[in-house]
């Protein structure tokens, strides 16, 4: 098995020295800057290949400009700031601090909850009554005419000279390719972003496996909407295929049918067939944009999220191999060192943590997509149902790949304590995050469950955790069979009710907080990307 300790990692980022700093420059340390070197298999990819690649770059950099404004405006009002202001404002898209929605630049009041998709001034019954369909797109931005009243705007057209620029980086990359299945996803992507109809684009993008290289771009996360969960935000991700870990990972691809059936709830709430035309690739990351560069880093997507291509062709799960080492050396692995118990810092294990996120994104295609009567989950439990869509796929993650190790199908010999150990420390690590929006909301539930539950032990005076691995495994179980029973009740009072009993923070991980800054441990990482 193996183990890794990062001592001189974590040693650098427990050595505290000089002048006391102040508040904000403290939380911009908060993240560790990782400079995203350029892998040694761009020596495979031609010349050729490599301009197509700089035309995904400058396309991400259009998609970028669309973010800024969705979460928050002008951009160049962040870039006038003084520093260390303005590199804060760079990782966070605004003057808000993503963990706690609060302020950081004088004259701006609390985070809004709807982002910059709605008027602020906007009403809860001046929503409701609008009476415009198109109002609970993912893809239109709500404003208001020059009568004052509300209009919904597609996309396409609020951002059409950013969208024209991305269509045009697209046709040209595909004009140039020599592989079929990139320029026809390319082609019907630059068309899609034109119309905010993916479907024919989210197909074709499941049918290009042969390029080395690969491209996420459009409106996909709609965690920025915390008003209704309903608004898509821009981002992309440049990225090159690690062949030898994809080859790794095919057996696992066609596993959906199966993991499915495994699920921890009762065999109604199974209903969902995914599709068995689902691939997992492993990649390096070259380049983030927009949502996917906002605050905290993804390490790992499951694609597309249409329920309709879910069930017809499956997703596409992919791994950012650099990402992940990065988040377990500066994070994960410290802040285990710090808060576990000394018997239990042996289990904290990188190939654990790798296959916790594998089937953490997997299970974003299982489980349950529409209610026992056929309403969208997403319809009926409003801006609850992305925390509890997190929840289930973190608690999944953990808990099929805790099972599929007892069947010993990894290539590593994995132990449960393993598992558990390490999705355990990154929930701590992840808790740092707060409940301002649906990840952090979610990883406090779940925390807060196996408190409950007496799985996860803290001593308060010394200030470490204690896991018991039998109760745990049953509280990963029954957290996951209650997600997924509320999902597909569709009850949304009781939705409500879950989410706001559990995912209240506790005075045990405010003093996480205090004790891993006095450590100078980094809450997450921020990139300088190679030119």
């Amino acid at each position: 098995m193996r183990r890794y300790i990062f001592a001189a990692i974590f040693a650098a980022a427990v050595v505290s020295c000089g002048q006391p700093k102040t508040r904000l420059e403290a939380n911009l340390d908060n993240y560790a800057v990782v400079h995203l070197e350029v892998p040694a298999s761009i020596n495979d990819i031609s010349d050729n290949g490599k301009e197509v690649l700089n035309l995904y770059r400058f396309a991400a950099d259009e998609a970028d400009k669309i973010f800024w404004d969705q979460n928050f405006g002008d951009k160049a009002l962040m870039d006038s700031l003084p520093e260390p202001a303005r590199d804060f404002a760079m990782v966070n898209y605004g003057p808000w601090n993503r963990i706690t929605g609060k302020p950081f630049v004088k004259g701006y009041g609390d985070r809004p909850f709807g982002s910059n998709f709605y008027p602020e001034d906007m009403t809860e019954a001046e929503f409701e009554a609008f009476a415009d369909p198109a109002k609970n797109s993912p893809y239109t931005m709500i404003r208001r005419d020059e009568a004052g009243k509300l209009v919904a705007i597609p996309y396409h057209e609020a951002y059409k000279e950013h969208v024209d620029k991305i269509y045009n980086y697209l046709v040209a990359a595909a004009d140039i390719t020599i592989k079929p299945s990139v320029r026809n996803y390319l082609l019907k992507k630059a068309e899609a972003l034109r119309t905010d109809d993916y479907y024919e684009s989210e197909l074709a993008w499941l049918d290009m496996n042969d390029s080395k290289m690969d491209l996420v771009i459009g409106p996909n996360e709609k965690d920025d909407d915390e008003y209704r969960g309903l608004k898509a935000s821009y981002g992309a991700v440049v990225m090159l295929k690690d062949t030898l870990h994809t080859a790794m990972l095919s057996r696992y691809a066609d596993m959906a049918p199966e993991l499915q059936a495994m699920l921890p709830c009762d065999e109604k709430y199974k209903s969902f067939v995914p599709g068995s035309d689902n691939n997992i690739f492993a990649c390096d990351v070259l380049y983030y944009a927009g949502n996917y560069n906002a605050g905290f880093k993804v390490i790992a997507i499951n694609l597309p999220y249409d329920p309709r291509v879910q069930a017809e062709r499956g997703t596409r799960t992919i791994l950012f191999n650099n990402v992940i080492r990065e988040k377990f050396n500066r994070t994960v692995f410290p802040v285990g060192q710090l808060l576990l118990e000394s018997s239990q810092k042996a289990h904290l294990d990188v190939d654990a943590f790798y296959w916790n996120i594998a089937f953490r994104e997997v299970a974003h295609g299982l489980g349950v997509k529409q209610t026992l009567d056929g309403r969208d989950v997403v319809d009926v439990l409003g801006a609850d149902a992305y925390t509890l869509e997190e929840a289930k796929a973190n608690i999944l993650g953990v808990y099929l790949a805790k099972r599929l190790g007892e069947r010993h199908v990894f290539p590593n010999l994995l132990q449960k304590e393993d598992f558990i150990t390490t999705f355990v420390t990154s929930l701590i690590r992840s808790a740092r995050f707060g409940v301002e929006e649906g990840t952090g909301k979610a990883n406090v539930m779940i925390y807060n469950y196996l408190v409950e539950k007496e799985a996860l032990v803290r001593n308060n005076e010394a200030g470490y955790y204690t896991i018991d691995y039998a109760k745990a495994s049953e509280a990963i179980e029954a957290f996951a069979a209650e997600v997924l029973k509320l999902q597909a009740e569709g009850d949304a009072a009781a939705a409500s009710a879950f989410v706001v009993k559990y995912s209240e923070m506790p005075a045990s991980i405010k003093a996480d907080v205090v004790a891993l800054e006095l450590e100078k441990i980094p809450v997450d990482i921020r990139f300088v990307f190679a030119k």
